[in-house]
């Protein structure tokens, strides 16, 4: 199957387009929390470890996916910086989703080793956010 990558503002096109667009997120909750794309669902792709510490693969993400959605919505999966959201479209590929889109940068953006923006995300870019 293959997976589209778009840019944050091909996503917003999509998201306000009438054609049936729903957004993935798979950061932590936490994260989420801290801003996110209006009317997105959460589902972490990775969870803590025991005891809170370390973060692992979320076994139940596959799942949780497949409850809130058919295999042939429309979802546009985004992170915080663009590489949990390539995975999760891989997983949900592999597993029959037959309309993904994964959005290049995330939330934040693509940084460097030293943290700067190389590629802004839906944030960076002064898109519509909510902490709702």
């Amino acid at each position: 199957m293959v997976i589209k990558r778009i840019d944050p503002d091909k996503a917003h096109d999509l998201l306000q387009s009438d054609l049936g667009f729903q957004y993935l997120d798979v950061r932590m909750p936490e994260e989420f929390a801290e801003g996110h794309v209006p009317e997105s669902t959460n589902i972490p792709i990775m969870i803590r470890g025991d005891g809170g510490v370390g973060l692992r693969m979320n076994p139940e993400f596959v799942d949780c996916v497949e409850a809130e959605f058919p295999a042939d919505t429309k979802i546009i999966l985004g992170c915080q910086k663009g590489g949990r959201s390539q995975k999760a479209a891989d997983l949900l590929s592999e597993k029959g989703f037959s309309n993904l889109h994964d959005m290049r940068g995330g939330y934040v953006g693509e940084t460097d080793v030293l943290g700067n923006i190389t590629f802004p995300g839906w944030n960076s870019r002064g898109l519509p956010t909510t902490r709702k």
